[in-house]
């Protein structure tokens, strides 16, 4: 399994907006992509300095599928110009990482 990891921070006063287009909008497009060996994608958010940080967690079975999901450069974020517009500032490249080993709770693999 492979994770694809970005940033994006918001103001304050964009946070609420910029959720609610993730939830509402650009997690569903890229579901409706169907797109083969796409797993799903984490949220996660916190309050820092002043600005909310985003963090997503796509999940893929393969670097081909993450390249079927981007292309070839497939470390190019995909921010759409909506989500441009909320966010002050944010990752320009994706990282990817393997999954070395998932625990459950309990240490069950």
């Amino acid at each position: 399994m492979i994770s694809r990891i970005w940033h994006g921070y918001t103001t304050p006063e964009n946070a609420a907006a910029y959720e609610e287009l993730l939830l509402t909008e650009i997690f569903h497009t890229i579901e409706a992509k169907n797109i083969e060996g796409y797993r799903g994608i984490q949220l996660l958010k916190r309050e820092m300095d002043g600005e909310w940080e985003f963090i997503t967690i796509m999940w893929f079975e393969n670097i081909d599928s993450v390249k079927q999901f981007m292309g070839e450069d497939y470390q190019t974020a995909y921010v759409l110009p909506q989500a441009q517009k909320l966010l002050s500032r944010y990752d320009q490249r994706s990282a990817h990482y393997d999954l070395v080993r998932q625990f459950d709770y309990g240490g069950r693999q």
